[in-house]
């Protein structure tokens, strides 16, 4: 290499790398200068297949992954959200109830679940995934894959469209429709067929979108790195506790001079084993020093593990050993935080919602409900299941002392059970509860 060579080879600048470290093979954390972040539009868009293939990996060959993705799941829909209508015509209130209950039950083209499955399994695919889709067929929902909407299509169209990885959008950002490819889960031996055109009102797409970013990235991309090196700590400590535990006998016989290996190819030590070796052969083993502090390593790689999926570590891990009351209530009380702003501001604008007008349209069309098509028609309430209490005495005096004072309404005291609050009153009505008869005073004499 010539002068001028090694000069332009100093001087030129390092080129930026731009990409979810999740992407990669390994993170270096002092690549000062080449990490950057570009929009969130072609982050999303180059590393969203592999973050995907990656976390689903992980969702099926790591247990912290796989508890992770059950309790998000789990704590979001539970038994299932229950919709009750905000008509303020009673009648068509209770007619829309039960117009919905009677769908959700056959909500599933395939037969196999209902509404309640489809939403559960939406949002442990948002979890893995990134996002989560399904298409009208009828009046009944099919679950899509994410890799079926065309990723890889992205071109400009005429008036101002455009297609952006598979989403058909307007001038001003609207989406029209979604690019699927027609792939089956039935199908065995998988062909290429070009994506098929369906309008936006006959898809449901669940995620969270970063801002100018039409598709959404898996929740494990910040922590897929570290559960792979957690995997590799765990392997390294499970075989250096192995070594340790090695107790073998050398025999050597220095009348023989044989130059044969004394090991087969591949051989090693093993517990108990009594090793022959001839003269001449020399013996030398290594001794790996004991990792120190490992536990706490390994303790504090899961807590950030779980701090990136947004999950309390105890519902990652299992492990309460260190729980007491204030630490748990701390705990669950910031994580149905989380809940809550995802039900509310994720799932019921881009799941629930739009299932609702979809299925009460269709019963005033049908003439099963007699209502005018209108926004007291789609006004509807959506209750979570009860997230569980700590400790259910004084949780449940909180509340009615709250009742007491003004801070709160019974009907909020009754969603917060997973209850509708006419439904309940209904029930009471017509189970009355038993009085036990009072004792009588005795008589004296």
């Amino acid at each position: 290499m010539s002068f001028f060579d090694r000069f332009r080879k100093r001087t030129t600048a390092s080129t930026a790398v731009r990409m979810y470290e999740a992407v990669t093979g390994a993170k270096n954390r002092f690549d000062t200068g080449r990490a950057t972040f570009s929009t969130y539009a072609s982050e999303v868009s180059a590393a969203r297949g592999t973050v995907q293939g990656r976390a689903r990996h992980k969702a099926q060959n790591n247990a912290l992954a796989r508890a992770a993705k059950e309790a998000w799941k789990t704590a979001v829909v539970g038994p299932g959200l229950i919709p009750t209508s905000q008509h303020p015509d009673p009648a068509v209130r209770a007619a829309l109830d039960a117009s919905f209950a009677k769908w959700a039950k056959r909500a599933d083209v395939t037969g196999r679940s209902n509404f309640g499955t489809l939403t559960a399994n939406a949002v442990g695919d948002e979890f893995i995934d990134g996002e989560a889709f399904a298409r009208w067929v009828g009046d009944q929902l099919q679950a899509i894959p994410a890799e079926q909407v065309a990723m890889d299509l992205t071109t400009m169209l005429s008036d101002g469209r455009q297609i952006v990885n598979g989403i058909e959008i307007d001038g001003d950002g609207r989406v029209l429709a979604y690019h699927i490819h027609p792939a089956r889960p039935t199908d065995v031996f998988a062909t290429y067929a070009p994506p098929v055109r369906v309008d936006a009102e006959d898809v449901l797409h669940l995620g969270q979108f970063a801002t100018g970013s039409y598709r959404a990235i898996s929740k494990f991309a910040p922590v897929l790195l570290r559960l792979d090196a957690l995997d590799s700590l765990e392997d390294a400590q499970a075989m250096n506790v192995r070594m340790a535990a090695l107790l073998s006998v050398i025999l050597t016989n220095e009348n023989d001079t044989s130059a044969d290996d004394p090991l087969q190819e591949g051989a090693g030590l093993a517990p108990g084993a009594i090793l022959k070796i001839p003269g001449g052969w020399k013996v030398n083993s290594t001794a790996p020093q004991q990792a120190q502090q490992s536990a706490e390593l390994v303790q504090h790689m899961i807590r950030t593990i779980a701090a990136g999926l947004g999950i309390p570590v105890h519902l990652v891990d299992g492990n309460l050993t260190q729980a007491n009351y204030s630490s748990l209530r701390a705990a669950l009380v910031s994580f149905r935080q989380t809940i809550d702003a995802y039900q509310f501001n994720v799932l019921q604008p881009c799941w629930l919602d739009p299932v609702w007008r979809r299925v009460a349209t269709a019963a005033v069309l049908s003439g099963e409900i007699a209502a005018k098509i209108d926004d007291d028609l789609f006004a509807v309430e959506w209750i979570p299941p009860a997230q569980p209490w700590v400790d259910p005495e004084k949780d449940l005096k909180a509340q009615v002392l709250a009742i007491d004072n003004g801070l709160m309404s019974r009907k909020q005291a009754v969603a917060a059970q997973g209850y509708s609050i006419e439904k309940l009153d209904a029930e009471i009505a017509a189970h009355p509860a038993i009085t036990s008869p009072k004792p009588q005073k005795e008589t004296q004499q």
